[in-house]
């Protein structure tokens, strides 16, 4: 049986009449990449300040490394490190004293301070820019700076918001390099994400989220065999992209060539076409209209 860091059942996060999470349960392995995916407004960042203890539930009961975090709240945070979509950095003072500042929070001792900051720089490259000023740092860089903040307690547990929104495609590839070692140092990692191919990259199991509501929970290529390993695309009558979904490439082809005239191609399923099929594509009436105004 596998062995859950995290495990939480019937989350629910109420805002006045306004359902963000609804009644939910979300068992983590401990080691793996789990990925959390939905569209903005989905209810990703609640669940994940819920998760971290940073805001309690409406209902619902969670356990991190086994702590009832309701009544074991300072061991449940112990095991857990977070960056924030909007982290949270001294901008006026430089790389060091920032992980420092962190560290001391964290009540990390002094004795262990220094080592652990130099090794975590070193694995993440922030080495070169440790007496440099935040506010002189790119996002990517100030993304890495964060991520060593929240891993200086040694967490057994990394929850990453949004980890590459709004970064270039350099910094978002660096970022994913830093997953991946994080991951083989025994780091379990929680991803909040709607890129795709970073979920695909990374992820050994994803979440789908809609609505406050989890929609399908698998590895990648589970939930991608759930709508069919095969998809062929092509156009419609009136120009938009219209997608089917078939499980052998024999299926496949038969239906490409009764539609071959129409712009159209066979290719393999990605998770993207499960997002979509999961969570809506474009209400096609809605389309309409707004292109008659």
């Amino acid at each position: 049986m596998p062995e859950y860091i995290i495990e939480a059942e019937g989350l629910t996060v109420r805002f006045g009449d306004f359902t963000a999470v609804d009644n939910i349960d979300v068992s983590i392995i401990k080691g793996e990449v789990y990925g959390f995916l939905g569209p903005n407004g989905a209810g990703k960042t609640t669940t994940t300040k819920v998760l971290t203890t940073m805001m309690k539930p409406t209902s619902g009961s969670i356990r991190i490394g086994g702590h009832p975090t309701d009544t074991e709240t300072r061991e449940a945070r112990e095991l857990v490190g977070v960056v924030q979509q909007h982290f949270a950095l001294d901008k006026d003072i430089s790389v060091r004293e920032n992980i420092i500042c962190r560290a001391v929070l964290h009540k990390v001792p002094r004795d262990e301070l220094e080592k652990r900051m130099k090794e975590l720089c070193e694995v993440i490259g922030l080495t070169p820019y440790m007496n440099k000023k935040v506010q002189n740092l790119s996002g990517g860089w100030k993304r890495k700076l964060a991520i060593v903040c929240a891993l200086m307690h040694s967490p057994e547990i990394l929850f990453l918001d949004e980890p590459t929104a709004g970064l270039d495609t350099q910094s978002r590839h660096m970022l994913w390099d830093i997953v991946r070692v994080m991951n083989k140092r025994g780091t379990t990692i929680f991803i909040t994400t709607h890129y795709m191919d970073e979920a695909e990259a990374l992820c050994d199991r994803v979440s789908i989220i809609s609505r406050g509501v989890i929609k399908a929970t698998g590895t990648p290529k589970e939930l991608i065999a759930t709508v069919g390993t095969f998809t062929v695309e092509y156009d419609s009558e009136d120009g938009r992209r219209l997608y089917k979904f078939f499980g052998t490439r024999e299926e496949a082809k038969a239906f490409y060539e009764t539609v071959e005239e129409h712009n159209a191609v066979v290719r393999g399923t990605h998770l993207e076409d499960v997002f979509l099929e999961e969570t809506g594509r474009a209400d096609s009436k809605a389309l309409e209209k707004a292109l008659r105004i």
